[in-house]
């Protein structure tokens, strides 16, 4: 038989405790505690409470009892560069109206707006004047473009050819018998009417482009059935004017500008 020793602790537990009065079996009576609760006052969330919960304290570190402990660090000895050198001086003072900041900001931009549109223009014109001069003829063919003649070096009754802007010119020193011949003609039989007299400026001299009018064949001088020109590709006869007189040829030779600088001197072109 087990013995128990002579303890109230023991006894009490042999015992049954009805209702849970330990004072029934000799045991001194418990009182509860009363539970302690400490109301955190509320935060409230500003700037500044923001920078203090997220600034670093080497004295303190968060500690959560449902998960991993953390230790968060900030950089405090970066330093923050400061602009103020850069900004201007508006915005830097609060008593400053926007009005006045907007204006100061708005004639910047108009300035520099309207030297990018000089810029725009110069530029422009310089490609402009790259584009004109490449289309532009050479310095050969505007050199070629007029043309001096000595009509003294010309015998009479007497037709020179000489090449022009790449076209044969016929320049003719009449004869009075020729002249007198060509203004006889009655101009209303003519297929394309013209006097002699609108045909030349001076009627010694008759300068003429050498391109029949038919197809582009250059003439002969001093042929034909009417003493001038006759092209012998399709049978186009000239007078001494240079007046379609029979023929396909629809219209007379021409007649380029020219003007004479002396009596004995013209620039043809």
């Amino acid at each position: 038989m087990i013995s128990l020793p002579k303890n109230t602790i023991v006894q009490a537990v042999t015992k049954a405790v009805p209702r849970g009065n330990l004072a029934s079996v000799g045991l001194p009576a418990i009182t509860a505690q009363p539970k302690i609760t400490v109301e955190q006052p509320p935060k409230k969330l500003t700037s500044y409470t923001l920078s203090k919960c997220l600034s670093w304290n080497p004295t303190s570190a968060s500690v959560s009892m449902g998960g991993t402990q953390q230790v968060r660090l900030a950089h405090t000895d970066v330093k923050v560069p400061d602009f103020s050198a850069y900004r201007r001086e508006q915005v830097k003072r609060a008593d400053v109206k926007t009005e006045d900041s907007d204006a100061t900001r708005k004639l910047t931009s108009y300035l520099v707006v309207g030297a990018g549109a000089v810029t725009c223009v110069y530029s422009a014109k310089a490609i402009v004047r790259g584009i004109v001069s490449n289309l532009s003829p050479a310095a050969d063919v505007v050199a070629m473009s007029k043309v001096e003649i000595k009509l003294g070096d010309i015998p009479e009754g007497r037709n020179v050819t000489m090449k022009w802007r790449g076209k044969p010119l016929f320049v003719r020193h009449r004869t009075d018998e020729e002249i007198e011949k060509e203004a006889a003609v009655n101009i209303s039989e003519l297929r394309d009417p013209q006097a002699d007299s609108e045909r030349t400026k001076n009627p010694k001299f008759l300068i003429l482009v050498g391109v029949c009018t038919h197809l582009g064949c250059v003439p002969i001088a001093d042929a034909g059935d009417y003493g001038g020109y006759y092209c012998p590709c399709h049978g186009s006869h000239y007078d001494g004017s240079g007046r379609i007189r029979k023929g396909p040829a629809p219209l007379n030779l021409e007649v380029p500008y020219y003007e004479f600088l002396d009596d004995t001197t013209v620039v043809v072109g």
